[in-house]
């Protein structure tokens, strides 16, 4: 069912590539929240105004070859499963597809940018790298908030910083993010007590696709929670001094784990990854806790033979909405389990 040569159909670019501390690192992320002087920001902004900002962006960008070719999404012309397609590949938040009327998303070729042009903000600039390369995230999103800034006037007050809809965002309108996979500390029952930490050092810990969602396949996205009175970089650097703690935390406890406890590890992993390939209907949630045993398997070398990327893409190609992608066609609740489990036995037995 799955053809090589059309995966980044269903996929975003930066999980072809491991990055570094990719064993638990799996993305950076920086997102700016930006807006355009003389207009209200989106939720008190009328039809007219809405659509007078997004084509304003768009024209903005139609001449820029820096970022290479850019695709133009009209979010309203999209089907409501292409536009879950891009919140699962992580291009968009949920909430920007919620009402789609005046919405662009704008995207480069390689993924690494993608912009949301009337979310909660007129502009949401985001940039995403694989593994732990918070540094090449803001370096890029910089130049694309350079660009615009050059064309256009951003909302920006002397004392405050740039002026965004939710106060939370004033500032520097930064959101820097980390997406770490955390298998080892939910072993040995510490995850909860790690992260719960985060908070009181101004870190956010939340699930796969963000705000208000779960963290499954021990797959946590850890971000600063302070926008104002530091500089992006600053910001970025604090998130990252933390976030190589974890990483650290995590080595060590995957090191003891298969050194003290090494048969009932390889029991445990080789069973997850013995289900994966035999299993005939798995559920959304069992599959990505499956797939966190098996990446971390692979990673310990205790499960041979298998390319520890194509444990990644898997973790996003039995989403429901790629899924139904891939198929062709809207599946019922019982169907996804049935081709989600077809799709990682054709995967991991095609490659």
């Amino acid at each position: 069912m799955i053809n090589q040569e059309h995966l980044k159909d269903f996929l975003p670019g930066w999980v072809f590539v491991n990055g570094d501390s990719g064993d638990v690192a799996f993305s950076s992320r920086i997102r700016l929240a930006r807006n355009l002087k003389g207009f209200p920001f989106p939720s008190y902004a009328n039809e007219q105004q809405l659509a007078v900002i997004n084509e304003t962006v768009k024209q903005a960008l139609k001449n820029k070859s820096d970022f290479g070719l850019l695709e133009f999404k009209n979010i309203e012309d999209l089907t409501p499963g292409e536009r879950l397609v891009l919140v699962e590949k992580h291009l968009c938040s949920p909430q920007f597809i919620e009402n789609p009327r005046f919405k662009t998303l704008i995207v480069n070729e390689e993924q690494s940018i993608s912009i949301m042009v009337n979310e909660e903000d007129h502009l949401r600039i985001q940039t995403i790298m694989p593994g732990f390369s918070l540094e090449n995230a803001l370096l890029l999103a910089n130049r694309v908030d350079d660009f615009f800034e050059s064309s256009l006037e951003y909302c920006f007050d002397e004392y405050c910083g740039y002026l965004t809809a939710c106060p939370t965002n004033v500032g520097t309108g930064i959101r820097a993010s980390v997406m770490l996979h955390l298998p080892g500390l939910t072993l040995v029952d510490q995850v909860k007590k790690v992260l719960s930490a985060l908070a009181h050092i101004g870190i956010n810990v939340r699930g796969m696709y963000g705000e208000g969602t779960e963290s499954y396949g021990d797959l946590y996205q850890v971000s600063n929670q302070v926008t104002l009175g530091r500089s992006e970089e600053d910001l970025a650097n604090h998130l990252k001094s933390v976030c190589r703690q974890v990483i650290e935390q995590e080595k060590a406890v995957r090191e003891a784990l298969l050194k003290d406890s090494k048969v009932q590890l390889e029991d445990k992993l080789c069973r997850s990854y013995g289900i994966l390939t035999q299993a005939r209907m798995l559920t959304s949630q069992e599959a990505l806790k499956l797939l966190s045993d098996a990446k971390l398997g692979v990673e310990l070398g205790i499960i041979a033979g298998v390319n520890v990327i194509n444990i990644r893409k898997l973790f996003f190609l039995t989403r429901a909405s790629i899924l139904q992608k891939m198929v062709g066609r809207e599946l019922s609740p019982s169907e996804r389990d049935f081709y989600r489990a077809k799709t990682i036995r054709d995967f991991l037995n095609q490659v």
